[in-house]
């Protein structure tokens, strides 16, 4: 990794601490870089350091969900050279054949469904799930069991903040044992305090 990339997250780190609010709930707020307003050539470099561990692995498609994964993800999927694809939360009329999970959201306080066409995801491929966040880990969860349902092969996962402290991560080992790598890892986060791993 070039020094830029290499420094990925001691930048974002710097960013949470300068930009970063902390909500209700355990909610971090980072929407002025991370998933509202984006700079590309931060998410550029973001792309090519979440995708630096699993280089060489075969991956041909990266999954995410929408809208919030979607930077990151294509960043990701830019650097690999392989195409995208974004779960999307409403069902589109022109999906006819599609995978179906449902998953609680930390954010919308709600359950979410997630639809992915069968037309973009089979058994050919092998994906890396790459999202903004990884808190309680059960939208990433529903994500690796549609790629699970589809008969394709999970590479790992990839996200731009942990909240370890959360235990999505448990979670994803218990039930997928793949590898997980995350630009940031948060092990506490109070309205006083952010501590990183």
């Amino acid at each position: 990794m070039d020094c830029g990339v290499a420094g990925v997250p001691e930048r974002l780190k710097a960013m949470i601490l300068k930009e970063g609010k902390v909500l209700p709930n355990g909610i971090l707020k980072v929407d002025s870089f991370v998933n509202h307003q984006i700079y590309p050539a931060l998410h550029m470099d973001i792309g090519r350091y979440l995708s630096d561990p699993f280089l060489g692995l075969g991956i041909n498609k990266v999954l995410t969900l929408e809208s919030s994964g979607i930077a990151p993800a294509f960043a990701t999927a830019l650097t690999l050279g392989v195409p995208m694809v974004f779960a999307r939360k409403k069902k589109p009329i022109t999906m006819q054949e599609y995978w179906h999970e449902s998953a609680p959201s930390h954010t919308k306080s709600g359950v979410v469904d997630i639809y992915v066409s069968k037309e973009v995801l089979s058994d050919r491929n092998v994906v890396l799930i790459v999202d903004d966040f990884l808190a309680t880990g059960l939208s990433i969860l529903a994500l690796a069991r549609i790629v699970q349902a589809s008969g394709a092969k999970l590479a790992g996962i990839a996200t731009v903040i942990e909240k370890t402290f959360e235990g999505g991560r448990e979670l994803l080992m218990k039930s997928h044992q793949t590898h997980i790598h995350s630009a940031v890892r948060i092990s506490r986060l109070s309205e006083s305090a952010i501590s990183f791993e």
